[in-house]
């Protein structure tokens, strides 16, 4: 579960927050009257969730793409590649 922390909690304990997100990987919602506006997250979420975009947005055209099937396999391999990852957790 996501911590959920005031801007002003934050704005008071910067330093401090920003050390359990990048040292103890943690995830913290910042709130403002209650209600969720953003989120602190360790450099390796958002990259993953960069690159997970990228993902869903080739996934849309593979079926569309000419000749797709020459590359069929080196993108399975990514996929097979990236599931050994011990920081993610995937579901195989």
């Amino acid at each position: 579960m996501n911590k959920k922390v005031s801007v002003a909690e934050i704005k008071t304990h910067f330093s401090e927050y920003i050390s359990k997100v990048a040292y103890l990987k943690e995830s913290i919602i910042i709130t403002k009257r209650d209600k969720p506006i953003a989120a602190l997250i360790d450099l390796n979420s958002f990259q993953r969730i960069e690159n997970s975009d990228e993902l869903n947005g080739l996934i849309k055209v593979i079926g569309k793409w000419k000749r797709f099937e020459e590359i069929e396999s080196s993108i399975e391999q990514c996929y097979k590649s990236r599931g050994k990852d011990e920081l993610r957790k995937v579901s195989l």
